[in-house]
């Protein structure tokens, strides 16, 4: 039997989820007023940004577990604003403090400059419902 390689590793899922909290940040940044839809928007991006924290957390081990202990401390480094941030949005979200939104996405908008959109793929099927999920999430 032979073995199973994985070929979509922590990076790739990371870009992919950097790519949906870009588009998300770009729609959001569109709207004229706070709707269902800018609600699920941001619940679509905290959702992202945990998933992204889970794949930093995979690389970091793996290169500690190599003995990379230094370039793995590095990558932590570079991503330790995540933490904070989702939290922030979280609690923004979970205490309808909705006022507040702006500055916080105003926040995120330069870890994902990078990211480069001339087009629109995430459906509108992906953040349809997330911030009911969000609230029911303990």
């Amino acid at each position: 039997m032979s073995r199973v390689i994985s070929t979509d590793g922590p990076g790739s899922t990371r870009n992919q989820h950097r790519r949906t909290v870009a588009e998300a940040l770009r729609r959001l940044s569109q709207k004229p007023r706070l709707d269902e839809e800018a609600k699920d928007l941001a619940a679509l991006i905290v959702f992202a940004l945990h998933a992204i924290a889970d794949t930093v957390d995979q690389t970091a081990e793996a290169w500690d577990k190599r003995d990379y202990y230094m370039k793995a401390e590095r990558f932590r480094e570079q991503w330790r604003w995540l933490e904070p941030l989702t939290d922030e949005l979280s609690a923004v979200i979970y205490e309808n403090r909705w006022e507040q939104l702006p500055g916080v996405l105003a926040r995120l908008m330069p870890h994902f400059a990078d990211v480069t959109i001339k087009q629109m793929t995430r459906p509108p099927t992906l953040w349809q419902g997330a911030y009911e999920k969000f609230m029911n999430t303990p």
